[in-house]
């Protein structure tokens, strides 16, 4: 995936590929990679690529995205069904096929039923149906991505999937769409070395896209509409707000979208956002927070608001807390309080577990939390701040690790304050050990001051007087149960695909370790995994036929299910909370928007 192209919608890039022959669909991958090798040179809308030196391809995009095959043109012979157009669309991040309309516009209540009766039924078997066919149109194609991992899982295989995606799309199932565009964009940033790439963040996005796909056809009533989810998310009235500016992360995303979003909350505690995010890279995502924030007629900058206030009348609100910024909307600057000052002093004062079972269960996001620096942890990721949080060892990580935002180096230099408690916000990362993003922190030397760890960058200058790097720590030493064993295939499974779990190997010692540690379920699920795997029938000849890609699927769904379920109830032990069982939501590694 190339970042310097702009996003190509998906079913652009199934029409693309699905047009070529079968002897170019061979080369696809071939031709993608030597295409990214390529110089890209952006004019306004315009992005121009010299294939050779005759031949020119250019991706037209207004609105910063293609939306049209048409909008990709190319020069050389074998055009408009040539390679290169549809390498470009493989090699391009995926865009949002957002709908028509204004997206900030309130909900309003449904139009009354004036069809007949018997014509509402035929209508409604006949979405029914066609939501069964796109469910397992995605379901087949995301089947067919698990079997081949992220290694064999090339440009066809993620046209399929991008295809059965829009089919999703147009039956009326938006969040099945989105999962699939999401294991798209993830396994193209495997693919292509991403560093923003993470194992579990694909493996998340192939248990939802299966998860959903498998619920779908038999999901009833409530059950189904969530199942169905939103093309867009709706904005409600929600009459005049006293907002107070906590702080502004930036917005850095696989699918090549960057900007910035502001957190503010009201006297009572409830969480708004103001966010700006578009197509773009990391300067983006930099630029974003000082330009001004879109509502009413401030101008206030997305820095200045983290630090100030904003009182608004005629607000509309989606169901996210994101602030609309319709035609109706005013706002004017007000003034901000400190973090320990009323009433943004309430958010530190619920207890960490209960703030921890609310992120587990969906209700929000954020942790606000105070500790105390204890010193550097060194992993293979990168360098890790542990701090005592009320007895309670937690493990402080970078929430982007791209080398133009100042998240790392803010957090070695925090490691290096010396100072004694801070209040931090932060975003919990599941797991058996205490982990969260740091996201923005008391200024060391300045509790008065506050420091967005990835917009902000701190000096040794800002460390208190005699500040020195205290030395390494170690993790705390704990017994955890082995469902590392379990994980481990299925995040194999993932990148090398059903192949790398086909073989026997250490398979029935892993699953006797799991069971001998009461994890009896876990040692069953992984020996089906494997035999699954390695399930391949012969004809009458001897040949092999074709693996039963489904029944893999819903072994590896079956673990993936699980692990997740049981990371949950391990990660809510570490912090002392309670979560709800597997159904709860996940909290999202990146804020939605």
């Amino acid at each position: 995936m190339s970042p310097d192209l702009p996003p190509v919608v998906p079913s652009v890039t199934a029409e693309l590929v699905g047009a070529l022959p079968p002897r170019l669909r061979k080369r696809l991958d071939a031709g993608v990679t030597k295409l990214v090798a390529r110089p890209a040179v952006r004019d306004g809308d315009t992005v121009r690529i010299a294939v050779d030196d005759d031949t020119d391809l250019v991706l037209h995009a207004p609105g910063g995205a293609v939306t049209r095959a048409d909008a990709i043109r190319c020069g050389c012979l074998l055009a408009p069904d040539c390679l290169h157009r549809a390498a470009a669309a493989s090699a391009a991040p995926v865009a949002d096929e957002a709908p028509a309309g204004d997206p900030e516009k309130p909900e309003t209540p449904d139009e009354p039923e004036t069809a007949p009766a018997a014509e509402a039924e035929a209508a409604d078997d006949a979405a029914n149906a066609g939501r069964r066919a796109a469910a397992r149109a995605v379901s087949d194609a995301a089947a067919a991505v698990l079997e081949a991992g992220t290694d064999g899982a090339g440009a066809v295989l993620q046209a399929e999937l991008l295809h059965a995606a829009h089919t999703a799309r147009l039956a009326g199932l938006p969040r099945l769409s989105a999962a699939a565009v999401a294991v798209v964009t993830g396994v193209r940033a495997a693919r292509s070395g991403d560093p923003g790439y993470r194992l579990p963040d694909l493996a998340g996005a192939l248990a939802g896209v299966l998860g959903v796909a498998h619920r779908l056809p038999h999901a009833t009533g409530p059950e189904l509409t969530d199942l169905r989810g939103t093309a867009r998310q709706p904005y409600r009235p929600d009459g005049s707000l006293r907002l107070y500016g906590l702080f502004t992360e930036p917005v850095l995303t696989a699918t090549g979208y960057a900007g910035a979003v502001t957190w503010t909350a009201d006297a009572e505690g409830r969480l708004y956002t103001v966010s700006d995010v578009a197509p773009g890279g990391p300067a983006r995502a930099t630029g974003a927070a000082d330009r001004a924030v879109r509502i009413g007629d401030t101008s206030l900058t997305h820095r200045e608001l983290s630090r100030a206030g904003l009182a608004v009348s005629g607000a509309t609100v989606s169901p996210t807390g994101r602030l609309g910024a319709g035609a109706g909307v005013r706002a004017v600057r007000a003034s901000g309080v400190a973090w320990r000052a009323e009433p943004l002093d309430r958010l530190w004062a619920v207890p960490a577990a209960e703030q921890v079972s609310r992120a587990l269960n969906g209700e929000r996001e954020l942790l606000f939390l105070e500790v105390t620096p204890v010193g550097a942890v060194r992993e293979t990721a990168g360098d890790c701040l542990l701090a005592d949080c009320d007895g309670l060892s937690v493990l402080l990580t970078t929430a982007h690790d791209d080398p133009s935002l100042p998240c790392r180096e803010n957090l070695r230099l925090l490691a290096a304050a010396g100072r004694g408690r801070l209040r931090i916000v932060a975003r919990l990362v599941p797991g058996p050990f205490p982990r969260a993003l740091l996201l923005a922190a008391e200024h060391p030397a300045d509790p008065d001051a506050r420091v967005d760890l990835g917009l902000d960058r701190l000096q040794h200058a800002d460390l208190p007087g005699g500040a020195v790097a205290p030395p390494d720590r170690a993790l705390p030493a704990g017994d955890e149960a082995p469902l590392h064993l379990l994980r481990r295939r299925v995040h194999q499974a993932v990148s090398g695909g059903r192949r790398v779990l086909a073989f026997a190997g250490d398979r029935p010692g892993d699953g006797a370790r799991l069971r001998r540690a009461g994890l009896t379920t876990a040692g069953d699920l992984l020996d089906d995994l494997h035999a699954a795997a390695a399930d391949r029938s012969r004809d009458v000849f001897g040949r092999l036929l074709p693996a039963d890609t489904d029944r893999f699927g819903r072994s590896w769904l079956a673990a993936a299910v699980y692990t997740d379920a049981v990371e949950r109830a391990l990660c809510a032990d570490a912090w002392g909370a309670t979560a709800t069982g597997a159904g709860g939501a996940r909290p999202p590694a990146t804020p939605i928007h």
